[in-house]
């Protein structure tokens, strides 16, 4: 009997090929026929399951969000809980989301290096640059200004704050800090620093 094959699971394989040879050597040198060798497949396998580059390339940017949000959830998870149990509060959940992005080890360094890739391949390619590449930073963006709005709602934000523009500001903040970390402008701790000194500001009470 033929053996079944896991369709699912094998775009997964390739997907994960995409991003560890793509961490070692840029997006931009990326071909399918790279990508096919590092999964250990042949390239009209790879050609079989995304028949293009740019299908490739959009399918590895949605695994790659999927692992980051795998990611934030276990910084979640291990924020503990807030008062009477009720979980992580809406500042705990922000600093996971926020720190999870900056490049401290092997994984986020490989999420912020290619993620950025990805953005600067979006500006002069057509056809990837057509795809809802901006739809995963603004859902992120959303999360944020609903975590500010329930930290408002709750007294632990000062009241007048723009939790919109905030919530903008810090991912905008995030996504910088993590580019200086990467180039080694600066270090993990004093990027994780700067987040808490605007963090602390608007949280702070009056």
């Amino acid at each position: 009997m033929p053996k079944r094959v896991d369709h699912a699971q094998r775009r997964t394989e390739i997907a994960e090929a995409l991003v560890r040879v793509a961490g070692r050597r840029g997006l931009h040198a990326v071909g399918m026929r790279d990508v096919a060798a590092e999964a250990g497949v042949s390239l009209r396998l790879v050609q079989y399951y995304f028949e293009t580059k740019e299908k490739l390339l959009l399918f590895g940017l949605q695994h790659l969000t999927e692992r980051f949000g795998e990611r934030v959830a276990a910084r979640v998870r291990a924020a503990g809980s807030g008062a009477a149990g009720s979980g992580p509060g809406p500042r705990a959940v922000i600093e996971a989301l926020l720190t999870a992005a900056l490049p401290t080890d092997d994984e986020s360094r490989t999420f912020h290096f290619l993620y950025t890739s990805y953005a600067v391949l979006a500006v002069t390619d057509e056809a990837l640059a057509a795809q809802p590449f901006i739809a995963s930073p603004d859902a992120a963006e959303d999360t944020l200004t609903g975590l500010l709005r329930q930290a408002q709602e709750a007294r632990l934000a000062g009241a007048g704050i723009d939790a919109r523009g905030e919530a903008a500001a810090l991912l905008a903040m995030s996504a910088g800090l993590g580019t200086g970390i990467l180039v080694g402008q600066r270090s993990p701790e004093s990027a994780t620093a700067i987040l808490d000194l605007h963090l602390n500001r608007i949280f702070q009470v009056d």
